[in-house]
Order: C-alpha cells, then sequence, then structure tokens
C-alpha cells in the first residue's frame, strides 16, 4: 500500500518517541506503512500516506501514538471517493 499518499501536512498523527518501547505493533496494524521502527523506536515513515484510522494509536499499549481517527482531509477525500460525493473537510484547504 506504499503508493496511496492524501494531502501533506493536514494528519493529526502525533508520535510521542519518549513513551514507544519499540514493540512495533503499530507498524502491523497501519494499513499504508506509515510507521516503520529503527533503533528500538517507532518513527512516522510517511506521514502524507496516513489516512487517520486510528488503528496505531488503538493498539500502542504505551499510549506513543496519537490520532483524531475520522477526522480530516483524508477523511473527506476517502468518504468522497466511497460516496461519489464532493469532498469537503471544512477545513479551508480546497478539499
Amino acid at each position: 500500500m506504499r503508493e496511496h499518499a492524501y494531502l501533506n501536512d493536514t494528519v493529526s498523527l502525533e508520535l510521542a518517541e519518549e513513551k514507544c518501547t519499540g514493540c512495533g505493533l503499530c507498524t502491523l496494524v497501519c494499513p499504508h506503512a506509515v510507521l516503520r521502527v529503527e533503533d528500538g523506536k517507532a518513527r512516522i515513515d510517511a506521514r502524507e500516506r496516513c489516512m487517520e484510522c486510528g488503528a496505531c494509536a488503538k493498539n500502542c499499549a504505551f499510549d506513543a501514538l496519537k490520532v483524531e481517527a475520522g477526522v480530516g482531509c483524508a477523511s473527506a477525500i476517502i468518504y468522497g471517493w466511497l460516496t461519489g460525493k464532493e469532498a469537503s473537510c471544512d477545513c479551508g484547504g480546497g478539499c
């Protein structure tokens, strides 16, 4: 799924590296390979691929990841694709 990209700099995904234990569960549940583990810590590898599903945050037992699932431009774009309606995230960014 590495070919998917949404909009740059619009994702609510946040990583608190100091809380991360490097277990790698976030990399297993992310459908778009947004995260990777390097040097014993999770890293955001491709923020623009995040669709804000929330799987990484819901599966992090250490509260190192935070994302507002179902919000933002990525959610609006996906909703538009699924419904055939014009995407609108009300952010003023033209989506």
